[in-house]
């Protein structure tokens, strides 16, 4: 009996520890990633791709969890925009580039993933990017030390310009 009550006390832990694990919040920014946040909090001085705020239905190529986004691009990267507010098509972005898009299944943001140029950077993947992908609320989704393992997949397919997808999705 005793054996019995040892074994199913165990047992109800573990469960209460798998349960625990898995509704455990994403962490609070810090480091490089509370960096890429309090970037992707401003605003000012950004340029929208397209030249509009408005919301886009997901792309069918997208690999994002949200309904609709939409993408901005700081002064540096607006560079490498045409004047209708596309990517040119041979565009390289420099380094201090930043491009911020804003993930949602309403009308606000709920996620920001982010790509920040800066070659050389200790979070830099092989092109100079560091990738960020934070929640709204500044907890971290994925963190940029992990130099964009789970996102270069997709953004390496064919169409893209300098890691970017937008021309190719949102012509």
């Amino acid at each position: 009996m005793k054996k019995y009550t040892i074994i199913r006390a165990t047992f109800a832990l573990s469960i209460i520890a798998i349960t625990l694990q898995a509704c455990k919040k994403d962490e609070a920014a810090e480091g490089i990633d509370l960096q890429l946040f309090n970037m992707a909090q401003e605003t000012n001085g950004f340029t929208w791709y397209k030249n509009s705020d408005a919301w886009l239905a997901k792309s069918s190529g997208s690999g994002h969890n949200y309904s609709s986004l939409r993408t901005r691009y700081n002064t540096t990267a607006a560079t490498q925009l045409d004047g209708d507010g596309k990517i040119l098509t041979n565009a390289s972005f420099p380094d201090g580039s930043l491009i911020v898009k804003e993930l949602s299944n309403g009308t606000s943001v709920e996620r920001y993933a982010i790509l920040y140029k800066m070659d050389g950077h200790e979070f830099a993947d092989a092109n100079g990017w560091v990738w960020g992908y934070i929640n709204a609320d500044g907890t971290v989704a994925t963190t940029a030390e992990d130099k964009g393992s789970g996102c270069t997949g997709c953004h390496s397919q064919q169409g893209t310009i300098d890691y970017m997808l937008m021309n190719a999705y949102f012509p």
